[in-house]
């Protein structure tokens, strides 16, 4: 089975979800849709902006792809490919895998994207392990599914990566026990900026010893990047040895490359 990619040198990353409104601002769609009906001519040159920028590195949401026709999909692995990004992630950004109703659907519509992550060169997939609150029934659900899930994406050379958001995986004990009751064929994608509130530095750091992968996600207040806090969600990856991509995260406004750049600085010396 795909194994957790590490020990590497840390590093960069960049998700396309930073660069949403420099790709065009393209529509969320989810299971009860089918295309974002946009033009991808911009994803097709991020490869090479990226490279410019100085990152070697990306994840892409599902809903940034303007189609699964595989001509297109070719075009963008051969643009990644002559740039020299590597495609850590593939992000599946929607479904609920314990839905009452729509399980079913969603699942099938999540598995219906994993060949496009293997097809475009992608590492991992990123899956939501639920939406629904972590009481026995649903998380039995989540962990039924993810199973499924971890056996189609292990058959296409896939590593299966959750993460800390919404509400099956929205606490450490039920994250945890996610992970666990998997038994090392699901990892853990940690995103500083989905748990907020009293306990957030504590209870990220119960999880961080497990995180394959790592939305470095900053707070800005009126323009302004909130530096400890960002600074105190970082030291909790140091002290956790994380070993994987820092993929920076920005969605405060205004220009994204600056953004991004303004978090690359503080991110930075925590490479080493």
């Amino acid at each position: 089975m795909p194994s957790p990619i590490s020990p590497q040198p840390r590093r960069l990353s960049v998700s396309t979800w930073s660069l949403h409104h420099w790709l065009g601002a393209p529509p969320f769609f989810g299971p009860e849709g089918s295309s974002s009906n946009f033009s991808g001519e911009k994803l097709l040159k991020l490869p090479s902006q990226l490279a410019a920028f100085g990152i070697s590195t990306l994840e892409i949401c599902h809903f940034h792809l303007p189609t699964r026709d595989e001509t297109f999909l070719a075009q963008l692995r051969a643009e990644l490919e002559a740039h020299r990004i590597e495609l850590w992630a593939f992000l599946i950004d929607d479904g609920d895998l314990n839905h009452s109703q729509h399980a079913a659907r969603d699942q099938t519509w999540i598995e219906s994207y994993l060949p496009v992550a293997a097809q475009l060169g992608a590492h991992c997939a990123r899956v939501v392990a639920g939406k629904g609150p972590p009481t026995p029934e649903n998380l039995s659900h989540s962990i039924g599914a993810l199973q499924t899930l971890a056996n189609r994406a292990e058959g296409l050379g896939l590593r299966l990566l959750t993460e800390n958001w919404f509400d099956t995986a929205g606490t450490p004990a039920s994250t945890l026990q996610i992970l666990d009751a998997l038994d090392g064929r699901l990892g853990l994608m940690l995103d500083f900026g989905n748990w907020k509130g009293d306990g957030k530095y504590e209870n990220l750091a119960r999880i961080a010893p497990r995180a394959e992968s790592c939305h470095t996600k900053a707070a800005f207040t009126d323009g302004q990047i909130e530096r400890e806090d960002y600074l105190q969600c970082l030291e909790i990856t140091k002290n956790a040895n994380f070993q994987g991509p820092y993929t920076l995260i920005y969605d405060s406004g205004g220009d994204e490359w600056n953004g991004l750049s303004l978090e690359r600085e503080i991110v930075e010396p925590f490479l080493h």
